[in-house]
């Protein structure tokens, strides 16, 4: 099969990217060949593909040379699996079998002197995008990065320092040549415009009306630039100036984005002068804040932009939006801001007009090309949920917390501008297509994405996510941005006769995307898996399995059913699927649950399951839709790696008597000689036993004769600095005692193997959880029951 190579070297080397150098995982390694067959799956044929990872260290750097493409309409692009005839000096596409011949500049190609497109081991590879039409111009200088940042003042003095202490931080770490900007929003909006040093000048708009891209442009008298095409020209003379106030030849945008070399000490000195909001708050009300509006500013400015910049709007928001569009609760403090209940009763008044305006926004950046992040720190909700259009679509990173003081803001905004080794690689100007053998076609992408509506052969009828195309648009992406692609099987008539069977699939993924360094790049994937006949060869089916694609894949598909169908009973759907799953694929005499068992594919994914109806994706009583929205985000973008932590958190025991080593993640695995780790993802937690925490407070970590207590206290704080290091939103970290308020934070994640109705027949010195929920053994007799059922 042709996965393997790629798991044998992920397996024999240390720490490798458990998605094989071309960072790409399917649920399933050998595919089913008839639409029948691919149901009895029960797990849908997916894929999830990273398009921006940092290469393989042993993948070759990125080809200075344009790639082949094979004939219309079949345009897959040159790669390992096309069979090359050196004398004729043909290719023959594994896609579509069409015959190519290489151009004169292959000439000198033979089977001793093969281009590195054709290495048997580069399925992944680079090429950079030179000048224009050109062979071997050097491309013309990328444009510089914009970072326009729209900072919420309607926060106490407190939370406002919070922030102008991070910003200072992030313009210190921003390139020379970045281009950046400032809008400050609370009842109104101010634009401040940085090439005016001499005294501040602020554009101010009103926070009650939606105001248009033209009529943005118009006022701030950039009118005439951003159109494709045009160079945004200084006015002409004899033309009638904008306003008596500047100079007519600086009418351009670059007043309001200058390079951080030139304005530096003007952003300084603007943010040692911001001010709280000064608008008074009546009693009894909430603060009048206008975020729909400030962002709708911060789009228009980047409108008048030279097409293909790179730019990211970054939004810090300490509130929820209650005037002008995208308004989400009213200024009258009897009003709550929505809940799930709310939504789910159509009693959310401001919802829908809500998402229509973040959805506009959305279309509107995407067509631009321009990123929107937000940073929303605040005890409330701020509006995430009806943000989530805008910011999925165009790609941006999310970060919620509840204070700009707190380390999960500080860390995680800080960590957007740092290079180097800490560097998130962020990308701009994505664009995703996807090549796929002809018995295969797209339902559409799960993930920050947008479908450019490139509609071709390869759709399928069935539309998942962004469907209806062929091609995807990705204005912001970075190393960890994962899409989960779903397949439809349609064989042809003529592949199913015999003779005419190919017995391998190619799915070739092409991302061109702008380098953070900062040239075009253009990455091709081709993968290969294997056809099998479903019905009579269930055991290929079976060795081709991942449990933990699957599971992540069930995962992101729920929650995108969940919001979009009304009534759609998640944990029914998860519970049918998985009986549907394990009659299919496990062992067993009919009616005898004690016979069953699973092949080690599946031997983990009842526990994934288990462990997902659990989970805040699917239910979400005791989160508030901000929550919902920001977890659902995260693991539509995350890594498959990371994904399984939200679903199945990993729990890992420090003790004297053992090494540290994981164990189950089950109410039993607490001692009061233990500390446990768990890392569930959004969060961290180091979980002290009783014993552990009496001596701790009576300080004997400190004696010298107590240094081996010393350091089992160190050890989970080290291995938790580890995993907060290399994760982004930086996780939240809570250090709690057995039987502490806190020590919720583990308990609602374990397994209630005991609970109070069970506490007869518990250890001493372990736990028992207050739940009704029935533990992981019961729900596996039940499904071994139902299972076998004839």
């Amino acid at each position: 099969m042709a996965a393997d190579p790629s798991a044998a070297a992920a397996a024999a080397a240390p720490a490798a990217d458990p998605d094989g150098p071309d960072a790409v995982r399917l649920t399933w390694n050998a595919w089913p060949r008839s639409k029948v067959e691919a149901s009895r799956c029960v797990v849908p044929l997916a894929a999830t593909v990273s398009p921006a990872r940092a290469p393989d260290p042993s993948s070759p750097p990125p080809l200075p040379y344009p790639p082949l493409r094979c004939k219309p309409p079949c345009a897959a692009l040159l790669n390992p699996f096309a069979r090359v005839d050196f004398a004729a000096k043909i290719w023959i596409c594994p896609l579509c079998f069409s015959r190519n011949h290489f151009p004169p500049h292959y000439a000198a190609i033979s089977e001793s002197n093969v281009p590195a497109e054709l290495f048997p081991q580069c399925s992944t590879v680079e090429y950079l995008v030179a000048g224009a039409g050109v062979p071997g111009a050097p491309a013309p200088p990328p444009p510089p990065p914009v970072f326009l940042f729209v900072i919420d003042t309607c926060v106490i003095e407190e939370e406002l320092e919070y922030v102008k202490m991070a910003m200072r931080k992030a313009v210190a770490l921003l390139p020379e040549h970045a281009l950046v900007g400032l809008v400050t929003f609370g009842t109104q909006v101010h634009l401040h415009e940085l090439g005016f040093s001499d005294l501040s000048k602020i554009y101010v708009f009103r926070g009650t009306k939606e105001i248009s891209k033209e009529q943005i442009l118009d006022q701030l008298g950039l009118a005439g630039a951003g159109r494709p095409g045009f160079p945004k020209m200084p006015q002409q003379p004899g033309t009638p100036q904008v306003n008596g106030m500047h100079p007519a030849a600086t009418a351009g945008v670059n007043r309001f984005l200058l390079p951080m070399s030139e304005c530096e000490c003007t952003l300084s000195t603007l943010l040692d002068e911001l001010q709280p909001d000064q608008w008074p708050v009546e009693a009894g009300n909430r603060a009048i804040r206008c975020t729909g509006v400030a962002l709708s500013v911060a789009a228009g400015l980047l409108g008048a932009c030279m097409p293909g910049t790179g730019a990211r709007i970054i939004a810090l928001l300490g509130g929820p939006c209650t005037e002008g569009p995208g308004m989400i609760v009213s200024k009258d403090l009897s009003e709550p801001v929505r809940s799930h209940k709310d939504l789910d009763k159509d009693a959310a008044p401001h919802f829908q007009k809500a998402v229509k305006f973040y959805d506009g926004l959305a279309k509107q950046l995407v067509s631009q090309g321009h990123v929107l992040d937000v940073f929303a720190s605040a005890l409330d909700q701020v509006g995430l949920a009806e943000m989530k259009v805008a910011i999925e679509r165009t790609g941006g990173l999310v970060v919620l917390s509840e204070s700009f003081g707190h380390s999960v803001f500080k860390d995680s905004f800080k960590r957007i501008f740092e290079g180097g080794d800490q560097s998130l690689g962020l990308s701009f100007n994505g664009t995703l297509e996807i090549n796929c053998s002809k018995d295969i076609k797209v339902q559409g992408i799960i993930g920050p994405c947008t479908s450019l509506e490139k509609k071709g052969a390869l759709c399928a009828d069935t539309v998942v996510g962004q469907g209806n195309t062929t091609a995807w648009k990705m204005c912001g992406l970075d190393r960890n941005t994962s899409l989960t692609v779903f397949f439809d099987v349609s064989p042809s008539e003529r592949s199913g006769q015999p003779g005419h069977q190919n017995p391998h699939l190619y799915i070739q993924f092409v991302t061109s995307y702008q380098h953070p360094e900062g040239q075009m790049r253009i990455r091709v994937t081709t993968i290969c898996r294997k056809w099998v006949d479903g019905s009579t060869n269930t055991e290929e089916l079976v060795e081709g399995f991942d449990q933990e694609t699957a599971a992540v894949v069930l995962a992101r598909y729920i929650s995108l059913k969940m919001e979009m169908e009304e009534e759609f009973d998640a944990t029914r759907w998860l519970d049918r699927s998985l009986i549907r799953l394990c009659s299919r694929f496990g062992d067993y005499r009919k009616d005898d649950p004690s016979s069953f068992s699973l092949h080690s594919n599946f031997s983990l994914f009842p526990q994934f399951m288990f462990n997902l109806r659990r989970s805040q994706f699917v239910q979400v009583f005791n989160n508030s839709p901000d929550e919902t929205a920001y977890f659902r985000m995260l693991l539509n973008r995350e890594s498959i790696t990371n994904s399984v932590a939200m679903i199945q958190p990993s729990l890992i025991s420090f003790s004297f008597d053992s090494p540290p080593s994981p164990v189950f993640l089950d109410v039993a695995s607490i001692a009061a000689d233990r500390i446990l780790l768990l890392d569930a993802y959004f969060s961290v937690v180091i979980f002290h036993g009783m014993t552990i925490a009496q001596w701790r407070n009576m300080g004997y970590q400190n004696q010298p004769e107590h240094e081996q207590f010393a350091q089992l206290l160190q050890a989970p704080h080290e291995e938790a600095q580890m995993i907060i290091k290399g994760r982004f939103p930086v996780p939240r970290l809570v250090v709690c005692d057995q039987h502490g308020s806190q020590a919720r934070f583990l308990l609602a994640k374990l397994n209630p193997s005991a609970t109070y109705n069970s506490a007869h027949d518990v250890a001493p010195g372990s736990d028992i959880i207050f739940t009704d929920d029935v533990s992981f053994q019961v729900f596996c007799e039940h499904l071994q029951r139902l299972a076998v059922q004839s």
